[in-house]
């Protein structure tokens, strides 16, 4: 009987792996083991493929993305995998199977998910998604205090295990606007940098400000004062004619009008790092921080309730999960799909980009929260909760008494209300017909 051979083609570069211990090779063998919880063993940022036989196995960290397309030759089936959409339609058009491509038929690995595939011919199997990060849900008592104090320990902690893994002379930088979330991640790293003996001067504080304006210049400066940390403050001033939507739309190949704005501003930003430090590499940010917390305006999505918000597992970083039919197999869900609106625009203008509230023991510790018990079906208590949580465990572990500002998003913080409102306004049919102009 004739038997397919099938191919991968992997188009990352072991290189584009950042391992904060261990290499590549013992991080395959975790991904092709038969207990899936060994891939949490890998520490570090990734999205790796391997094979045994006909069976390959993809996974990645929660804060970058891993796609693969399955293609059709003479030979058998040939396994693409990449980090972008457009290198998968490159991939194809130099072998001559453009023809074979649309974007909608390219996948994303889930995040937290072990995703197998058989190399087996037509038809093709599905794909077996299992998953690797479970963590027990509600476990923590309804005490602020401890929540707080553990949640920061965890943060402080990953940020430990990436600090050590990098050269202590390399700067970092910390797109800033003084909120909750980049205002912890910059204490986290100022408190690290003199526990370990190395001088703060490494450490800026990068703030976007659109025409000299924005809530967030004002908030970040306030922040600072009261931290006493001015000195490791830099505000970056851009023209809002230099913001480019539709650029944005093609560098993180989505469409999703928050993510695609979000993205606009970041680019803006991190092009006028670039601009100014041309040898930067390594920026932290706060991302992951408001799916942890759930820190989101239900009343603004009209498929959500506070109940589906406290009750289902890590909703906001993963969406309504792979065994549902919401679940989008082209861009994944939640932040495992809103991930590429920092990782491509960083990777975009050089630049090596760690949230470490993406790492599974943040994100654990946000799972133990209490978060039905705490709320009572309070969208104003919930909505509180990240503040409070986050506010204590940095006076608790960091001993600083850290302001907390009202949530606001990138896009809106960094330029004055009326620029803001003509800027961003949610066009999703505009971009959605920019992106697929891109592969027409």
């Amino acid at each position: 009987m004739n038997r397919y051979v099938g191919q991968v083609i992997n188009l990352i570069p072991d290189r584009a792996q950042h391992f904060w211990s261990g290499d590549l090779a013992s991080a395959r063998r975790a991904l092709l083991a038969t207990d899936p919880s060994a891939v949490l063993e890998i520490s570090g940022s990734f999205a790796i493929v391997a094979q045994e036989g006909e069976r390959v196995v993809l996974g990645r960290s929660l804060e970058r993305p891993l796609r693969y397309f399955l293609a059709k030759a003479a030979d058998g089936p040939v396994l693409i995998v990449a980090e972008r959409i457009d290198e998968i339609a490159e991939e194809l058009g130099r072998r001559g199977w453009a023809d074979q491509f649309h974007p909608s038929y390219t996948r994303m690995v889930p995040a937290h998910h072990v995703t197998t595939l058989r190399l087996i011919g037509c038809p093709d199997p599905n794909p077996v998604y299992r998953r690797f990060f479970d963590p027990p849900r509600g476990t923590l008592a309804p005490d602020l205090d401890v929540i707080g104090r553990h949640y920061i320990e965890a943060l402080y902690n990953e940020l430990g295990a990436w600090l050590t893994a990098h050269d202590p002379a390399t700067p970092i930088g910390v797109p800033f606007s003084g909120g909750i979330d980049s205002g912890s991640v910059l204490l986290c790293l100022h408190r690290l940098l003199l526990d370990s003996g190395i001088p703060p001067t490494r450490l800026k504080a990068f703030t976007l400000s659109l025409d000299g304006d924005g809530d967030d210049a004002r908030q970040a400066r306030e922040f600072l004062r009261a931290t006493g940390l001015e000195m490791l403050g830099e505000t970056i001033e851009v023209p809002s004619s230099g913001l480019d939507p539709l650029r944005a739309v093609a560098v993180i190949e989505d469409y999703k009008p928050l993510d695609v704005e979000c993205a606009a501003v970041n680019l803006a930003l991190l092009k006028a790092i670039r601009a100014r430090y041309p040898e930067w590499r390594l920026l932290v940010d706060g991302d992951g921080g408001d799916e942890n917390l759930k820190d989101y305006p239900i009343e603004a999505n009209s498929e959500l309730t506070i109940r589906s918000v406290v009750n289902n597992r890590m909703l906001y970083q993963e969406g309504w999960g792979v065994d549902s039919l919401k679940h989008s197999l082209t861009y994944s869900g939640g932040y495992s799909r809103g991930c590429v609106r920092g990782y491509a625009c960083a990777k975009h203008h050089g630049f090596v980009s760690f949230s470490p509230y993406t790492r599974a023991p943040v994100i654990a510790i946000a799972e133990a929260v209490p978060f039905a018990e705490l709320t009572r079906g309070s969208h104003e208590r919930l909505y509180a909760l990240k503040g409070e949580i986050v506010s204590r465990g940095v006076r608790a572990v960091l001993g600083y008494d850290m302001p907390v500002y009202p949530k606001r998003r990138f896009q809106h913080g960094s330029a004055a209300p009326d620029v803001a409102a003509r800027l961003f306004t949610e066009d999703e049919a505009r971009y959605r017909r920019h992106f697929h102009a891109l592969h027409a």
